[in-house]
């Protein structure tokens, strides 16, 4: 039997009407800022979709756009102006940012307090202390997806293939309770995965992964997206071997993406409420 499609388009749109009846009830107006530096497609692409969500949730939202040859003292001025304005509650650099950039310089000075996206180096101490009510939204939007399945996760084997500790390590936290095995840019994924119940892939190779290498039944959740030259975007994951093998598995587009989204705008509405 065919996996059943996790489907994160309609979920989020769930999430979002829900965001939009507590600000409306509460009578306020979450306000986010988004710094964007550089021309890349994608980039533009994402921050273009976080808008129109916002302005559907009842969100203010407001883009400040740079080139890439500007210098980062100014981006980091703009940043501290916003971290001072009462009527933003969240700030977020739009990732990756332009080579030549210090992301980490970057992100670090925005304040704790407004980090929408949940990636300053003090929030994620927090979290991997067991502390911080501040979690990435990709990380929320990952367990929404696997929690939609209604499939028993505890003490469950997962494995979280990645290629950087930003995602992984909190992911790995958050699911303490289970057997996590993080594996950060495997050679080779068949290793990781072949008895694994719950599989979380953020590689960005496309269709590393597949159904040889899965075990049936497992949840499949798929953060990979890779923009190929035919205009078609795929994920990590071969979809059509490993869906035919897997129990639940995310699509791409149409997945992680919505929900990351989604659950950026309930940590933005969490910011305002403080």
């Amino acid at each position: 039997m065919p996996a059943e499609i996790i489907n994160g388009k309609k979920i989020a749109a769930e999430i979002r009407a829900e965001i939009k009846k507590e600000i409306a009830e509460l009578g306020i107006t979450p306000g986010l800022a988004v710094i964007l530096v550089g021309a890349d497609p994608a980039s533009h692409l994402y921050v273009g979709l976080k808008e129109r969500a916002a302005a559907e949730a009842g969100i203010r939202f407001e883009k400040y756009l740079f080139f890439a040859t500007e210098p980062e003292e100014k981006i980091i001025a703009k940043i501290e102006e916003l971290n001072e304005r009462p009527d933003i509650h969240g700030v977020l650099v739009q990732l990756p940012l332009p080579s030549g950039y210090d992301e980490s310089k970057i992100i670090a000075a925005i304040d704790p307090a407004k980090d929408a996206d949940g990636f300053h180096p003090e929030n994620i101490k927090k979290l991997l202390a067991g502390e911080s009510k501040i979690v990435p939204p990709v990380i929320t939007g990952i367990l929404k997806l696997i929690e939609s399945t209604g499939a028993e996760t505890n003490n469950k084997k997962i494995t979280i293939l990645a290629n950087s500790e930003i995602l992984a390590k909190p992911l790995e936290k958050i699911l303490e309770s289970n057997e996590v095995n993080v594996a950060l840019r495997p050679e080779d994924p068949a290793t990781h995965t072949r008895d694994a119940d719950i599989v979380i892939t953020a590689l960005g190779r496309p269709k590393i992964l597949t159904g040889e290498m899965i075990k049936p039944g497992a949840i499949l959740i798929d953060v990979g997206t890779t923009h190929q030259e035919d205009g078609t975007t795929v994920g990590d994951l071969d979809f059509e071997s490993t869906a035919r093998k897997a129990g639940w598995i995310t699509p791409v587009p149409g997945g992680v993406g919505p929900m990351t989204v989604a659950m950026l705008l309930r940590n933005v509405l969490n910011l305002a409420k403080k």
